[in-house]
């Protein structure tokens, strides 16, 4: 995407108040958030598959759940991994902002590795995992269970900008990266997509 193709999609795209919010805090306490051309993304997806309920494993989860609650059911539910204290309280904030009510979003404050394997199995129609490279692998393994057929999992900057087909750049994230790429792209039953939004976003769509 040209810098002058973002900045128009971004520049003519309306944000309300309570995304502009989530924005600033995400912001002010260096949370990495999706750009809105990504954000739009994640709403499509989530309407496109009826989404009754969906998890969101990210610090920015005040942003990312504001997008994919925008696109669930009305009775949809999300469920938020988030581990430190105070990225909930700015997620719970913009939830009450934006008027969805409490019921509707459950937290698990836990590592998400350590809480994926206790929730249930075919029950979730879209997971966005912001995670480190070094346990892309894992969660791809724990998520896929949970996942209904045609659902999908989202993993937003995992190709480092195209820099993992240099093999001489071999740092522990980059070499989990490309080892984690190579892994997705050979699953089976699965249908695997890589976008060029952020440094690289995978979607894997589970095909029964």
């Amino acid at each position: 995407m040209t810098d002058e193709l973002r900045f128009y999609l971004e520049s003519t795209t309306d944000l309300d108040p309570t995304l502009e919010q989530a924005y600033e805090d995400a912001h002010e306490f260096g949370l990495p958030v999706p750009d809105i051309v990504t954000g739009r993304l994640l709403t499509t997806l989530t309407a496109a598959t009826q989404a009754q309920a969906a998890i969101a494993i990210t610090p920015a989860a005040n942003v990312v759940g504001l997008y994919l609650l925008a696109g669930l059911g009305t009775n949809g539910i999300l469920t938020c991994v988030a581990p430190e204290p105070e990225h909930q309280r700015f997620a719970r904030q913009a939830f009450r902002s934006a008027g969805y009510s409490p019921s509707r979003i459950r937290f698990l404050p836990s590592r998400p590795l350590d809480v994926m394997g206790r929730l249930a199995s075919h029950s979730y129609q879209l997971i966005y995992a912001e995670i480190s490279p070094v346990d892309l692998k894992a969660l791809v393994n724990t998520a896929l269970p949970l996942l209904t057929t045609g659902g999908s999992i989202i993993l937003p900057d995992v190709l480092f900008s195209g820099a993992l087909i240099d093999e001489f750049r071999a740092t522990r994230d980059m070499i989990a990266a490309r080892e984690a790429d190579e892994y997705i792209c050979a699953l089976e039953g699965v249908y695997v997509t890589r976008l060029p939004l952020g440094s690289g976003m995978t979607i894997i769509t589970k095909l029964a």
